[in-house]
């Protein structure tokens, strides 16, 4: 545990293998290429498979975290079907995305990956585990919630509305979507999209429109579904939000540690949907001793 603090310090510092210049790479599953990239596989043990958010493509992981969890374990991410850099037609259902995951993780010899899922990547996530429990061994939740969960649905009218605060104020909308509008989340939020701009070779494809378009179909028909029995789920979940998230309502994430049985939860004071950006120093020190 006293070696921590130490991986910390060393993270994120120009290397061989960081996130900023890690290559791209890609591996076949059925008639889909998946993109993804890894950093720590010398660490050997489970590897830790991280599962985006919306809209998201492989740049839009914080360096901070990669690099941070990748000073002790084996971090893959990788782009969902039909986006990004990955081939093949967009998913249009949580469960799908799951089917994906599953096939991307099996593509890469992965017999059991703990699973780091951030917002979308969260649902995914719990379909996983649900799917297929023996393939998970523990997870990291953040700024997600269960199916059904209190506006979930209405994804797409908060980041709808929030490209359009971002675009007559010449911001990126992840200013609005991800921190809060005070002072300390106004300064997080520009730090955060400073260390997203550090890659600046061989950087990935943005999300094309239908792809776009078919991730908040999902978002919709998994607000709308009943909820799953989370009671099922046996292994160790890690749950981080902040305490003010517009996007995927805070109370999903109290409600979400209620209903697994084996749950921490987390929550970051003053802090939006991107809480684990905001205090990623921390989220990188609570899931590194979670996954331990």
């Amino acid at each position: 545990m006293d070696t921590v603090p130490n991986l910390l310090q060393s993270a994120g510092r120009d290397s061989e293998s960081s996130w900023k210049n890690v290559p791209t790479q890609a591996i076949g599953a059925g008639d889909v290429r998946f993109a993804y990239r890894e950093l720590g596989k010398h660490h050997g043990g489970t590897p830790v498979v991280f599962l985006t958010h919306l809209a998201a493509v492989l740049d839009n992981w914080d360096p901070r975290i990669v690099d941070g969890m990748a000073a002790s374990h084996h971090i893959v991410a990788f782009d969902n079907r039909g986006v990004g850099a990955s081939s093949g037609s967009p998913s249009n259902s949580i469960e799908a995305m799951a089917s994906d995951a599953i096939a991307f993780i099996q593509a890469m010899g992965f017999e059991q990956v703990d699973l780091v899922g951030f917002s979308m990547g969260g649902m995914i996530a719990q379909e996983i585990v649900l799917q297929q429990p023996q393939r998970v061994r523990r997870m990291i939740l953040a700024g997600t919630g269960p199916a059904g969960g209190e506006g979930i649905s209405k994804v797409a009218a908060v980041a709808n509305y929030d490209l359009l605060r971002g675009l007559f104020s010449s911001q990126d909308p992840k200013q609005f979507l991800f921190f809060t509008r005070t002072p300390n989340g106004i300064e997080a939020g520009q730090a955060f999209l400073a260390r997203l701009a550090e890659r600046t070779d061989n950087r990935d494809k943005e999300i094309s429109p239908t792809a776009y378009m078919a991730q908040l179909w999902a978002l919709y028909a998994w607000g709308q579904k009943p909820p799953a029995d989370l009671s099922a789920v046996q292994q160790p979940v890690l749950v981080v939000n902040g305490d003010d998230d517009r996007m995927v309502p805070t109370a999903n994430t109290y409600d979400l540690a209620r209903r697994l049985p084996h749950s921490e939860l987390v929550i970051y004071p003053d802090a939006g949907h991107g809480a684990l950006f905001q205090f990623h120093e921390d989220f990188v020190l609570k899931s590194l001793r979670f996954l331990q």
